[in-house]
């Protein structure tokens, strides 16, 4: 049931009870956010049946639903994040394609690829209805123009470490507005931010997290990118590719229950590595690189890192379509296979 639709909010908020007895062995409800008198009523329903799964509660305001299953129905749910599309997920249904620029552009939104729509078309509805409704419901923003506008500059700024001072020069507000309007936009799964490895081995570390989207689609449509011709000659095309890779490891780990376990690596003295993956108590290492061809320079940073660590596994990831064994414990690896990462 879908309280999307005027006629069963308005159902459903006339006698929530009696609303609720036509869904006595359970229902899906969708957009509950809009009626969120149902949760205290949700809650005496469990409360006299403890029977798992009865109802399936769904939304597109993250934030608002989380706030009230936590108030309401505390110990009685369990939450399941859904992202976009994977790439791996798009392989098994026998959609993704094998140009890589195509599938930055088209992004992991299933109604995109479900419907055969244009990603522009979609995505520039989706925006403006995020803005218009969502983020109202969210938090109340008043400017928000603004806060457009500060959308599009973190989709400038994305694959870089995040600056809080800079962005709130840029934006023209102060720090506290963009510390929440930051947590506006990770709420509802705009963005996140990749923490920085953290031990005790060098003190020197850089410790701000890098900002990333979690859909490319998403954030190549903000950046004005349409086509993949288009892709290939920007100038930041390399952080866009960093992006897709490691937002694509990062949908792995939620569809594998793995919901922890990644940075990055970064010292004051410019060594980094895109993304340190913590599997099984080991960590393994992976240097993203969006070249077609690779030089022995790209494995700079694995090599620094070896020092640190240097039983584990590392990996150079990059854009193009071989594999090669540099040794038991250095691999290099076409971007296909960000789908087994």
């Amino acid at each position: 049931m879908n309280f999307e639709n005027p006629s069963v909010q308005h159902e459903a908020e006339q006698d929530m009870h009696c609303f609720l007895k036509t869904y006595k062995g359970g229902a899906v409800f969708d957009e509950l956010q809009r009626v969120p008198d149902i949760f205290r009523y949700l809650q005496e329903i469990l409360d006299k049946n403890r029977a798992r799964g009865q109802f399936i509660l769904t939304g597109s305001n993250n934030f608002l639903l989380h706030e009230q299953v936590s108030q309401s129905l505390a110990g009685r749910a369990g939450y399941l994040s859904l992202l976009p599309l994977s790439y791996a997920e798009l392989k098994d249904a026998k959609l993704a394609t094998d140009d890589l620029h195509s599938l930055m552009i088209a992004g992991g939104y299933p109604e995109i690829w479900n419907e055969h729509l244009s990603p522009g078309t979609w995505l520039k509805s989706y925006i403006e209805t995020y803005v218009q409704r969502d983020v109202r419901l969210i938090r109340n923003i008043s400017n928000l123009a603004a806060f457009t506008r500060f959308i599009q500059l973190c989709a400038n700024h994305a694959g870089q470490i995040l600056n809080r001072d800079a962005m709130a020069k840029l934006a023209g507000v102060d720090g506290k507005t963009v510390v929440a309007w930051l947590g506006v936009l990770e709420s509802s799964y705009i963005i996140y931010l990749l923490q920085p490895w953290h031990n005790n081995l060098n003190k020197r570390l850089i410790r701000s997290p890098k900002l990333y989207f979690y859909d490319t689609g998403l954030l190549c449509f903000l950046l004005g990118i349409k086509t993949p011709a288009a892709l290939k000659k920007q100038p930041n095309y390399g952080a866009l590719f960093e992006n897709w890779v490691i937002t694509e490891v990062k949908k792995n780990n939620y569809n594998a229950g793995q919901n922890n376990g990644m940075y990055y690596f970064r010292d004051n003295t410019g060594n980094e590595i895109d993304l340190i993956l913590e599997r099984d108590s080991e960590a393994m290492a992976i240097e993203v690189k969006a070249a077609t061809k690779t030089e022995a320079s790209m494995l700079r940073g694995l090599q620094f890192w070896k020092k640190y660590q240097p039983g584990s596994q590392c990996m150079l990831l990059y854009g193009g379509k071989k594999s090669e064994a540099i040794s038991d414990t250095m691999h290099v690896l076409p971007w296909m296979e960000v789908a087994n990462l």
